[in-house]
């Protein structure tokens, strides 16, 4: 499993902010805070109740719901994508 700096430093990257420093302080002083969120349960919940194929997860911004998309087959149809907000 990956480092949650490696993570927060890619992450960090992607969104064009500066690093985070290993000492947990940013490059511009600021403290790096972690947050416990987890969207394993919601992502079970919503591929079960769906019956469809996850493409993508994340934590919502208000940490208390996880956005969960996925991929639902029809019957000799195009899939639909479905996206649902779910607690964590």
């Amino acid at each position: 499993m990956a480092s949650p700096l490696i993570i927060a430093t890619l992450a960090a990257g992607l969104a064009g902010f500066p690093a985070p420093q290993a000492d947990g302080q940013t490059q511009s002083g600021g403290a790096l805070r972690y947050v416990a969120s987890d969207c394993t349960s919601a992502v079970s919940r919503v591929v079960r109740e769906t019956g469809g194929q996850l493409l993508s997860v994340y934590p919502s911004n208000d940490g208390q719901n996880c956005v969960v998309t996925v991929l639902v087959q029809g019957n000799g149809e195009r899939p639909r994508k479905v996206t649902m907000r779910v607690p964590m």
